[in-house]
């Protein structure tokens, strides 16, 4: 009884704050700006919902009923189309699609704009290790530490590739059989995290094919969070490394995490870490920035 009372709530406030936004998007758009006659004194600034539904192309009945938080079939191409009326910024979309109980759409996560705050943040993480991946763990960005600590070549695109196929990138992680299993299971969390996305069984099923190792994990179908823990490094040229690390996703992008790794107190890894970069020749080097998901 109390969660259907507490799901009764959660819906009843979530459509109070749907009606609430879409009326004040409505406010601050005049008829003008959307190419409309401005149709004589209005009591209210903004478009009425009239309005709103003949640039949506949708009926007007149907969009009231919308905005008055009713249970109606609401569709994804519908409220792109009520979105664009409205000109909704992608993270006022992706809030309408929340709001209105519909998983949010694709091109709403595309196009946050924020490929060069996190470039900006992984390389003032230096000298420590820090990279940016994708939903399919595709290295979108990195700074020159996680090149040098980690070993990545231009081949390690995706660090679950890497980790179970590459004899380098392998060789260098401690624990490697743990640290599998807790990969292994916050990929499959992940892949339920979007569930209509067919890019997951992909990967997986190519890797089952060229790792029994990940085959076997796999088999398992486990779950779990992004491992916040230490990690041990045995670099070939400085010697081992031992790192916090933590996972932290980004709350306008879900489908985007940043790996962020710091010198573990008590340990020579800081000043591993300095005379490497030394070695390196104090380089900061960029990565590179593909964040649109492959489909």
């Amino acid at each position: 009884m109390k969660t259907t009372q507490y799901g009764m709530a959660s819906r009843s406030r979530r459509h109070r704050e749907l009606k609430e936004f879409l009326r004040s998007r409505r406010a601050r758009l005049s008829p003008g700006e959307v190419g409309l006659a401005g149709g004589g004194r209005r009591r209210t600034p903004g478009l009425r919902r009239e309005e709103v539904a003949v640039l949506a192309g949708v009926g007007t009945s149907w969009y009231i009923q919308l905005e008055q938080g009713r249970d109606i079939t609401v569709s994804p191409s519908v409220l792109d189309a009520v979105s664009r009326a409205l000109r909704l910024s992608p993270l006022e979309r992706e809030h309408l699609y929340r709001l209105a109980g519909t998983q949010v759409a694709e091109t709403a996560l595309r196009e946050v704009p924020d490929a060069d705050r996190l470039r900006r943040l992984v390389d003032n993480w230096m000298p420590s290790p820090a990279h940016v991946v994708d939903r399919y763990w595709n290295v979108s960005v990195m700074n020159r530490a996680a090149e040098l600590v980690f070993g990545f070549t231009p081949e390690d695109r995706n660090c679950l590739v890497s980790f179970f196929t590459s004899d380098h990138y392998r060789g260098r992680i401690r624990s490697w059989e743990k640290l599998a299993l807790s990969l292994v299971a916050e990929f499959r969390r992940d892949a339920a995290r979007f569930p209509d996305d067919p890019g997951f069984d992909k990967l997986a099923a190519m890797l089952s094919e060229t790792s029994p190792e990940f085959a076997e994990i796999w088999s398992r179908h486990e779950v779990a969070v992004p491992a916040q823990g230490v990690k041990a490094i045995d670099h070939p040229t400085v010697g081992l490394l031992t790192f916090e690390h933590s996972t932290l996703h980004m709350p306008d992008r879900p489908d985007v995490r940043l790996v962020l790794h710091t010198a573990q107190a008590g340990t020579v890894t800081a000043g591993r870490l300095e005379a490497l970069l030394a070695g390196d020749g104090g380089r900061a080097r960029p990565g590179q920035v593909a964040l649109a998901p492959a489909g």
